[in-house]
């Protein structure tokens, strides 16, 4: 299994002879996890069960669930009315108006409210428990299809912007020397200038000259760059979750970048580390949303 993107939906449904149940379940990006569940409340007592699918299955994301229930194209609502419980209303209201001088006005819609339906029974219960679990895992492998197809998308996006990184990275390392050789000549005609002015102690003089050309020398940083880079690309290949060591990653990225930046007066490396602190920001944005 390749990366996965946070961002995702997916929906499913399930019927039998009675009821129709779906599931409809989007995802986005998060840096922990956090699910929000929206279900009629007879349902409720399967939201734990629920979770612990969804958990089983991703490890970060905002989760919005909104589950509905409705009957069966040949099932009405009128199919739940206890005729018993409406017989047993008017029998105790009649004679109660009647005694009062008061004339019986029924609505017929009245009966519809929920006292005049026939209780749930354990059966229909176990049944739509049973139609919300098959919707609710269908639903869950299709987001996991649909978070793996736009990984795949975010990964070509990444790769896109690394090689972009690694063009400039490449002018970087072709002006590492000459960066340095030009510095050192440099440094060598202003000691030789001075010299001629003030007495000057050579041991001490050569110390720092090889302290200084030390402390701007970028071959260190490149390296490690290098190093970055192989990790970056078996990284993105990983089955694991990879959304935060990415995230690592591109920063370490970013401060050898600018360390770099910062040694150097060179024009063509300067320019090329603007053009690669532009790429890691892009990639930045594009890791966000990768598990």
């Amino acid at each position: 299994m390749s990366a996965q993107s946070m961002t995702g939906f997916s929906q499913a449904v399930a019927q039998s002879d009675n009821y129709v149940v779906s599931v409809e379940i989007k995802s986005v990006n998060n840096r922990f996890k956090d699910i929000r569940f929206k279900m009629p409340s007879s349902l409720n007592s399967l939201e734990m069960e629920l979770k612990k699918e969804l958990n089983d299955c991703f490890s970060r994301g905002t989760f919005d669930i909104y589950v509905n229930l409705k009957r069966a194209e040949n099932k009405s609502r009128f199919d739940d009315l206890d005729s018993f419980k409406i017989s047993q209303f008017l029998a105790k209201m009649s004679p109660i108006l009647k005694s009062n001088g008061l004339e019986a006005r029924v609505n017929m819609t009245d009966f519809l409210r929920s006292e005049f339906m026939h209780e749930q029974d354990e059966e229909n219960v176990i049944e739509l428990n049973q139609l919300t679990l098959k919707a609710f895992k269908e639903a869950l492998q299709g987001l996991k299809e649909s978070r793996l197809s736009e990984g795949e998308k975010l990964v070509r996006v990444l790769n896109k912007h690394l090689e972009t990184y690694k063009t400039h990275f490449v002018v970087i390392e072709k002006n590492a020397d000459h960066f340095k050789n030009n510095v050192e000549e440099k440094l060598r005609k202003r000691v030789e200038d001075y010299k001629a002015l003030v007495e000057v102690d050579n041991t001490r003089l050569l110390q720092e000259v090889v302290f200084y050309l030390e402390k701007i020398d970028i071959h260190e940083e490149i390296n490690r760059i290098h190093a970055h880079l192989e990790k970056f690309q078996n990284l993105i290949k990983s089955d694991n979750e990879v959304g935060r060591q990415i995230d690592f990653l591109i920063q370490e990225l970013n401060r050898e970048t600018n360390t770099m930046g910062s040694k150097s007066t060179m024009k063509e490396i300067s320019d090329a580390v603007v053009q690669m602190k532009v790429q890691l920001e892009k990639m930045r944005e594009q890791g966000l949303n990768i598990e």
